[in-house]
């Protein structure tokens, strides 16, 4: 099974990692999305931040490809094993789905208030990406324990 992880900086997205990490021993492929110049588009972290309301512009700010490398090798140490690694470029959530396409499974940080179920659960970004994903989704609240 091939699982692919959405992670963004100024996400929680070491939860998604997590619930990866414990849900298969198969390739993972981590993928993180920034806009057409390399800085991150805002709208890329609004589904994803959670409650704190962290300024998306802010985690990123000024990326570059060292930024992303330790990104990735960030994600990668905590996973604890070889990943496949895809740095997309464009408007997050058509280059999450389009990316998803490769996967039969797309693990991502659920946003909102935890417990707080229905349609307000989920940013726009977030939505579009459960509403068009062509693999099934895993939805991580963060710092939730997904079992295995």
């Amino acid at each position: 099974m091939s699982v692919m992880v959405w992670i963004n900086p100024g996400s929680a997205w070491e939860s998604a990692v997590d619930a990866a990490a414990r849900l298969t021993d198969d390739e993972v492929i981590l993928l993180l999305v920034t806009a057409d110049g390399g800085a991150p588009e805002r709208d890329a972290f609004t589904g994803l931040l959670g409650p704190a309301g962290h300024e998306p512009g802010e985690a990123f700010a000024g990326s570059t490809e060292d930024q992303a490398a330790a990104l990735f090798d960030e994600a990668e140490a905590r996973l604890g094993r070889p990943v496949r690694r895809l740095w997309e470029r464009g408007v997050a959530e058509h280059e999450v789905v389009m990316a998803a396409g490769g996967a039969d499974l797309l693990v991502c940080v659920r946003d909102g208030v935890p417990g707080l179920p229905g349609p307000d659960s989920l940013g726009p970004v977030a939505r579009f990406v459960v509403d068009h994903a062509p693999c099934g989704v895993l939805l991580v609240w963060p710092g939730e324990e997904s079992p295995r």
